[in-house]
């Protein structure tokens, strides 16, 4: 059998998945109560890129370093990433582009968000810290 890029990228997005959900004792997503987003970032090119993600839950806020501060945006957002308040200060005009995404529900509604940024500082003064996985 061969497997495709885009294969290996699925599979390797469920196995985070599951370590994520295994790590915190929860059940599998469709039975999470409350608030949560499984959320990943990708750097580079979309096909080659690098991808990472974390289950960022809400009730108690925990999934990375930064929990508390992302729910809290994401509180006052009512759950959508493209209502957070845009940061002000400046970003580079550096092309390093960052994919983020996000899938989960929010109050009992479902969530998906998917958008390209030219480089991370542009994410992060869109999206607060809602992508900032590596923080602590």
């Amino acid at each position: 059998m061969t497997y495709t890029t885009t294969t290996a990228r699925a599979v390797r997005g469920a196995l985070l998945a599951a370590a994520a959900l295994l790590t915190l004792g929860a059940a599998p997503p469709g039975h999470l109560a409350g608030d949560w987003l499984y959320l990943t970032l990708t750097q580079g090119a979309a096909r080659s890129g690098d991808t990472r993600g974390t289950l960022l839950l809400c009730d108690p806020p925990q999934g990375h370093g930064r929990a508390a501060e992302a729910c809290g945006q994401l509180a006052a957002a009512d759950g959508d990433i493209g209502r957070i308040p845009l940061r002000d200060g400046y970003c580079a005009m550096v092309y390093a582009p960052v994919t983020a995404q996000a899938r989960g529900r929010w109050h009992g509604r479902p969530v998906s968000y998917r958008e390209t940024f030219a480089n991370p500082c542009e994410l992060a003064a869109r999206t607060g810290a809602v992508f900032a996985l590596g923080a602590a």
